[in-house]
């Protein structure tokens, strides 16, 4: 059979806040454009390949294929103002005995070939094929901000491509939304409009399409930090530790509240910002900080982690004190901690133990905290 495949390559970066054509941004070294490319020149039943761009891509896309060396002829032609009119400038560009087409945004780089032989497979027999996935969230339609109607999230599935048609049904489609105005956000959707139905064939949750930066591999990183801080138990001083005051007959010696383990954490989300420590931002020589609450503090530090876009996956932490015994006050150490941090409960363990009697720890001389923390990047 005569299969041509149609890769539309002629958006912009505006959502991606790349200056140039995203499809030429690199993932994992490859352009992502290639990865299209290089699916289907693998695939035996492909006799040719269109890729539709913008005018100003026409060049680096060519240099692109020219680097490749592809088995089947790939032909690069201009695009339109909007997908629909590129994808039908793609169709018109393959060879006119083309007797099926592949349509495939070339945003979509993770495509594998046992989803298109999927598809192939299928569009034999109904002629119009959608490679879907089901939808995992509920649907809610919205007009003016107000829910109008929430459909069956079993009979939604989210759409994705590569899409499969008889060439001669979808040049149909697109010719005749060309004569009366149609517009449609996908290929499926004007053949749709033929009053022609589309068989969904189940998709890969992986094949996403990358629209913003968040899509992109990687985009989603991760940050560790350690934090270790240490004060002198002394009388007269009330105990604090995560915000929570601590009967006993000693207290910890600082120019804040000395919050050990508070300070301890702060240290290390600061450090995994690679922001420094806590002695950086808020000195023991600055009096604005003598006496204030830890907890205060650590609401700055909040702040910057937000403006960082950040968000704490979970914090560990450990308390080293030979007294008082602290297994009481975990809990509400904990619970004090996690609303300060503005997480979950379970996103935050304390831990408590002693030194078996050695070194200043054991003397009852001070208390040491140290906590690890893992951060992630948030997507906006």
């Amino acid at each position: 059979m005569k299969l041509g495949v149609v890769i539309a390559a002629a958006g912009s970066g505006r959502r991606m806040g790349a200056e140039g054509n995203k499809v030429l941004l690199p993932i994992h070294g490859k352009p992502m454009l290639q990865y299209s490319i290089e699916c289907f020149d693998a695939m035996e039943d492909v006799t040719n390949v269109v890729v539709v761009t913008r005018e100003v891509d026409l060049e680096p896309v060519q240099d692109l294929i020219k680097r490749l060396e592809p088995v089947k002829p790939v032909q690069v032609v201009p695009g339109g103002a909007v997908r629909q009119q590129s994808v039908f400038l793609g169709l018109k560009a393959l060879p006119a005995d083309t007797e099926w087409v592949i349509i495939h945004d070339g945003a979509r780089p993770f495509l594998t070939a046992d989803l298109v032989r999927r598809g192939l497979e299928a569009v034999r027999e109904h002629r119009a094929v959608a490679i879907a996935v089901p939808v995992k969230d509920t649907i809610k339609r919205v007009r003016e901000f107000q829910v109008v109607d929430t459909p069956p999230r079993s009979e939604l599935w989210a759409v994705q491509t590569p899409q499969i048609f008889s060439y001669e049904l979808i040049v149909a489609a697109h010719e005749r939304a060309e004569e009366q105005g149609i517009t449609a956000t996908d290929d499926c959707a004007l053949v749709e409009e033929l009053g022609h139905p589309v068989q969904i064939v189940p998709g890969e949750y992986g094949n996403i399409k990358v629209t913003t930066p968040e899509d992109l591999p990687g985009a989603q990183e991760s940050f560790v930090g350690f934090g270790y801080d240490v004060h002198r138990l002394v009388a007269g001083r009330p105990l604090i530790l995560g915000g929570v005051t601590i009967p006993h007959d000693q207290g910890l010696l600082g120019h804040s509240d000395a919050d050990v383990l508070t300070h301890a954490i702060m240290d290390a989300l600061l450090g995994a910002m690679g922001e420094g420590d806590i002695g950086e931002h808020f000195p023991d020589t600055d009096p604005r900080y003598a006496g204030i609450s830890s907890l205060v503090l650590l609401s700055q530090v909040m702040e910057l982690l937000r403006e960082r876009h950040l968000a704490i996956r979970n914090v560990d932490a450990v308390v080293l004190a030979q007294k008082p015994k602290l297994s009481p006050w975990k809990g509400a150490i904990r619970a004090s901690l996690a609303r300060a941090m503005g997480v979950d409960e379970r996103r935050v363990n304390v831990k408590a133990s002693t030194s078996e009697g050695l070194g200043f720890i054991g003397r009852g001389e001070g208390i040491a905290a140290q906590a690890a923390v893992l951060l992630d990047s948030r997507r906006s």
